[in-house]
């Protein structure tokens, strides 16, 4: 079994109170070094990248270096997500660490928060981020995430000023209503630089309605581990609602190889949503439409 990436929650703090983002029910946890490295030591044995967040902001961590040297060390790429605004908590030593593959910034956090800052203190380290990378020569990645092109439009306001700020700094023409018309998956600002599109989604919880059967990526292209140590088949679980194993009682393989990870897994070939999460997930629809049209 491999998988494209595996998700480790360095932290379940992100700092912010997004309104799309689900109420953090577990207390705080930031993973140990100690343990974080064997968990990197089992999870090299299933992929080459590691994504190091589920729902905290690892750029919250003063720290984040020695994550990322463990990762070096194991031969892994790490994947940067955050909100953007505690990137000046960190140095671009950090940032273009040799095993950073990409840095994902979800922009569309700016204007679902309650912040003293502005817009302009709010994208300007985004924005220096992009500048140093061009000027150090990374090749890195960076993806500014604009996820919130939803059929109401209500978010085109923010995206006006969003794009109006990347056509003057990127020396671009950037049309919105392009934009929502081609709805395209991205647009290049720069070498490597992204933005990238989607639209809001909701996230799976047991107080959903149910959605139905269907497939998912979840232990197919990817798992995730929570900060606290919890072993789950999908990165939008936060919660550990479908807790396969516990990292601190029994091996990675072992839980992969457990009796429920290979009933969901069974039940996804088969386009069955066998837990009730996964049922109550309107998420996996996104896949079932990607079939439908190929």
């Amino acid at each position: 079994m491999k998988f494209y990436r595996i998700y480790i929650e360095l932290t379940n703090v992100c700092g912010l109170s997004c309104s799309f983002c689900p109420t953090k029910n577990l207390p705080s946890k930031q993973m140990d070094l100690v343990f974080f490295e064997s968990v990197v030591s089992q999870a090299a044995a299933y992929t080459r990248e590691v994504a190091c967040h589920v729902v905290g902001d690892p750029m919250t961590l003063a720290n984040l270096s020695d994550y990322l040297d463990i990762l070096h060390k194991y031969g892994l790429r790490a994947m940067l997500t955050t909100s953007g605004y505690f990137l000046k908590k960190q140095s671009y030593k950090t940032l273009f660490h040799p095993s950073v593959k990409q840095i994902n910034i979800s922009l569309n956090a700016f204007n679902k928060n309650d912040t003293r800052l502005t817009f302009e203190q709010y994208i300007a380290p985004v924005l220096a981020l992009c500048e140093e990378k061009w000027k150090q020569d990374k090749e890195l990645f960076i993806n500014l995430r604009v996820w919130n092109l939803d059929e109401m439009m209500s978010e085109r306001s923010f995206n006006e000023m969003l794009f109006e700020r990347f056509s003057k700094a990127f020396g671009i023409s950037l049309s919105l209503d392009d934009i929502y018309l081609e709805r395209p998956k991205s647009v290049r600002l720069a070498s490597k630089t992204l933005l990238h599109f989607d639209e809001y989604f909701k996230w799976p919880s047991l107080k959903n309605r149910i959605y139905g059967d269907g497939t998912c990526q979840g232990l197919q292209s990817h798992i995730a581990v929570l900060a606290s140590g919890k072993v789950v088949p999908c990165c939008l679980d936060c919660d550990g609602v479908i807790a396969l194993g516990d990292l601190h009682e029994n091996t990675l393989e072992s839980i992969l190889k457990g009796r429920r990870a290979q009933e969901m897994l069974a039940g996804f070939k088969a386009g069955k949503a066998v837990e009730e999460l996964c049922q109550k997930c309107s998420y996996k629809e996104r896949f079932s439409r990607v079939k439908s049209e190929e």
